[in-house]
């Protein structure tokens, strides 16, 4: 009994998929057979009877094959968990030049909006992605969509026929049954093969967009390279060189109060000492900002304890060995991990966190989690967000989960080996 009713149940669900997949796989054969019983309709009398269905179809399929191909794969997603890379072209960032017009990635243009318009409409039409899904709304129909249309067509005969008395008429009726009940639970399921085999990125595709993606890496490590090398500018200009011209100039007057002054000698000399200490702590510390030494020594494990003992969280550290990675990658997670417990102390108001360092296969993986008020998001300007593009220049990922109220989770992968 319980094997009947999870064969309806089946049975049910399948129907249901199947008119939707039949219907969406029709949807642009639908719009031929309108523009064919539109030209019937005038005649061949009209001059319109052949101009406007082939604008009709033209249009028509145009304007449906991408519709058509992401609800696809939005049904393929929800129903059997595969997920099919879309492969679109994303448009580039416009900029305004220093002429005051808005460069878009293919011509200037007076105004932001006109500059948006202008590349929508040269990355949509010149989108190789285009062929692929005209290919897919035109293989779609003749082969999911005939299989999907069994259980609906079966159901179908089984009215007509079993509503008339004649016995041919029953018996068509009766096969309409057999057919509908037999095929439901699986005559959608041909839509995940089709689309899987139609609707992938070709190899030139994901070419081209790896390519945009690294050139897009590129230069937000351009960008944060930068902006390091004028933070330390800065720091040495407002910090340590200042102290250091400060000593120059005490040292210099202790030299010519040598003789007459040696008192105040004396002191312009414990002073310059004095600087001389600060101007070399802050040294240090502008190091530590850059390359901590205990990274460097140690390795990214003991780097992050001295890191949570430093933080004013009751942070603890686990990690399933000792790792020593290439020096790139752990200083990439390290200022990550040093971000994410910073965020959690400003911005989330925390009072424990714990970090985790294990490794895998694939390579390393770091969890930071906080009992601090959750909410955080990934803003385009944000931290969350250049991080991420930190670890995508290694292939990293980073996943957030953090609901209103906590607690937040971060974990950081990247792919690598160890030594």
């Amino acid at each position: 009994m319980r094997q009947l009713g999870s064969w309806v149940a089946r049975a049910g669900v399948g129907f249901v998929r199947a008119c939707v997949v039949a219907a969406v796989s029709m949807l642009v054969p639908a719009v031929w057979a309108a523009a064919v019983a539109l030209g019937i309709w005038w005649g061949p009398a009209n001059p319109w009877s052949w101009i406007a269905p082939f604008m009709l179809v033209c249009v028509g399929t145009l304007a449906l094959s991408r519709p058509v191909c992401r609800i696809v794969r939005v049904l393929v997603t929800r129903w059997t968990a595969t997920v099919i890379p879309a492969g679109y072209r994303q448009a580039g960032e416009v900029t305004r030049m220093s002429t005051g017009y808005w460069w878009n990635g293919f011509s200037y243009e007076r105004s932001r909006r006109d500059a948006l318009l202008d590349q929508k409409c040269r990355v949509r039409w010149s989108d190789p992605a285009n062929w692929r899904d005209l290919r897919f709304t035109g293989i779609v129909p003749l082969t999911a969509g005939v299989i999907a249309s069994l259980p609906p067509a079966g159901v179908a005969a089984a009215v007509l026929g079993l509503g008339r008395p004649a016995p041919a008429a029953r018996l068509v009726g009766a096969l309409g049954v057999v057919v509908a009940v037999a095929s439901a639970p699986y005559a959608w399921r041909a839509i995940e093969l089709v689309a899987v085999r139609f609707l992938r990125p070709s190899p030139a595709m994901e070419l081209a967009g790896r390519v945009e993606e690294l050139t897009a890496q590129r230069a937000d490590a351009t960008v944060a390279q930068a902006a390091e090398i004028r933070r330390i500018e800065r720091d040495l200009h407002d910090g340590a060189q200042a102290r250091l011209v400060a000593l120059g100039l005490s040292l210099a007057t202790a030299g010519k109060l040598m003789e007459t002054d040696p008192g105040g000698a004396k002191a312009l000399m414990r002073d310059a000492q004095a600087g001389a200490t600060a101007s070399l702590a802050e040294l240090r510390e502008l190091i530590r900002g850059i390359s901590p030494p205990v990274l460097t020594e140690r390795g990214l494990v003991d780097a992050v304890r001295a890191l949570a003992l430093n933080i004013p969280l009751d942070a603890a550290v686990s990690a399933d060995a000792p790792l020593r990675l290439e020096p790139p990658i752990e200083s990439a997670i390290y200022f990550g991990i040093s971000e994410l417990l910073t965020n959690a102390v400003r911005h989330a108001q925390a009072s424990r966190a714990h970090i985790s360092l294990t490794q895998d296969d694939t390579g390393i993986i770091a969890e930071v989690e906080d009992d601090g008020r959750g909410g955080a998001d990934v803003r385009a300007d944000g931290g969350l967000a250049g991080l991420r593009r930190r670890l995508a220049v290694f292939d990293g990922t980073l996943e957030i989960t953090s609901p209103p109220g906590g607690p937040t989770h971060v974990r950081m992968a990247v792919p690598c080996a160890s030594s």
